[in-house]
């Protein structure tokens, strides 16, 4: 491992100074994947700030009527959160698919927004990785690409994001709360993640030294009809080849809201609000998921070896607004699909 600084600012501002005086610096809380990526030498700080011991850790009520999940929330603590399974269900739920009980215990709010691709070719430093060291090309086109994007890819970086939270909160429509050296800003989830173009480095829109503080749910949860699904190689600890956070508000036996989120298939959670719009009015049943899930991927393209994933997709997306329209979501315990 390269050898580093580490400071333990006593608040926000001073985190956010330790973070700008030095260009290669990194906020670290939970570090399950920073830590990783240092080891591997993918991540190289010269810096680390800890924020571990900053007031970030709470979950509390807006004005607005939503819940404020400060930075530093660990994800176990979001999905137990009895405010947040019975108004936002939706969140825990995708949080319970993702890794083991014991990352959860220390994975945090902001991390897991911050976490990178966990394409093959992005750890392996013997191969060329635009993402890694810009310039450099992508082994993943033309390569083993099983696992990699079919919406929003770009000819320098097919990888995708491995968020099961954050699949929820493009769903629920969640707002990120940052600071940074020109004052404190709120960031519209879907604008927060970036797709690959030409600067496949650049995972986040956050500008230098940034931190997140807070994500913000809205009042709506969708608590009555939602699910998360999950399409994976193994039923456990594994992230997702497919995955849909769906949500319905169902009106007079007609769709009155709909939501769709896909993880799993690009380099940020992906969603269409054009394709959501097209739902309202519309009865709840297969044919009119099917034509969602249809305009949903009209541009989704295979690498040769995840090419099987845009049927997967199409089939996950009417699953699972059959699963919320019905009521059933689906179980994070017994996690065979029904």
């Amino acid at each position: 491992m390269i050898p580093f600084t580490l400071t333990r600012p006593g608040d926000v501002g001073k985190a956010v100074e330790a973070a700008t005086e030095h260009p290669r610096a990194r906020f670290i809380a939970g570090g399950t994947n920073l830590v990783d990526l240092m080891k591997e030498q993918v991540e190289r700080p010269q810096r680390l700030v800890d924020i571990t011991g900053l007031p970030l850790d709470r979950i509390e009520e807006t004005e607005a009527g939503g819940l404020r999940i400060g930075a530093l929330v660990t994800n176990a603590a979001t999905a137990d959160d009895t405010r947040v399974q019975a108004r936002y269900p939706l969140l825990a739920s995708a949080i319970l698919a993702g890794a083991s009980p014991q990352l959860r215990n220390m994975a945090t709010t902001g991390g897991n927004l911050l976490q990178r691709t966990r394409c093959y070719y992005f750890y392996d430093r013997g191969t060329a990785c635009n993402k890694r060291d810009p310039g450099t090309g992508c082994t993943a086109i033309g390569g083993r690409n099983r696992i990699h994007a079919i919406l929003g890819a770009s000819d320098r970086c097919i990888a995708t994001h491995p968020s099961d939270m954050c699949v929820a909160l493009a769903a629920l429509g969640a707002l990120v709360h940052v600071t940074g050296p020109e004052g404190e800003r709120v960031i519209p989830f879907s604008e927060f993640h970036r797709l690959p173009g030409a600067s496949p480095e650049k995972d986040t829109t956050l500008a230098p030294a940034e931190l997140v503080t807070a994500v913000e749910l809205l009042p709506e949860g969708f608590a009555g009809n939602y699910t998360y699904l999950k399409l994976r190689d193994r039923l456990s600890y594994s992230f997702a080849l497919v995955s849909v956070a769906a949500a319905l508000r169902v009106e007079n036996g007609f769709i009155a809201e709909a939501r769709i989120a896909l993880g799993g298939v690009a380099h940020k959670p992906w969603r269409d609000l054009e394709t959501e719009r097209s739902l309202v009015g519309a009865g709840p049943d297969r044919a009119a998921f099917s034509r969602a899930a249809d305009d949903l991927l009209q541009e989704a393209r295979g690498q040769g070896d995840n090419d099987f994933k845009i049927e997967m997709a199409r089939r996950a997306i009417i699953r699972a607004m059959e699963q919320a329209t019905a009521g059933t979501p689906q179980s994070q315990t017994d996690k065979r699909i029904r």
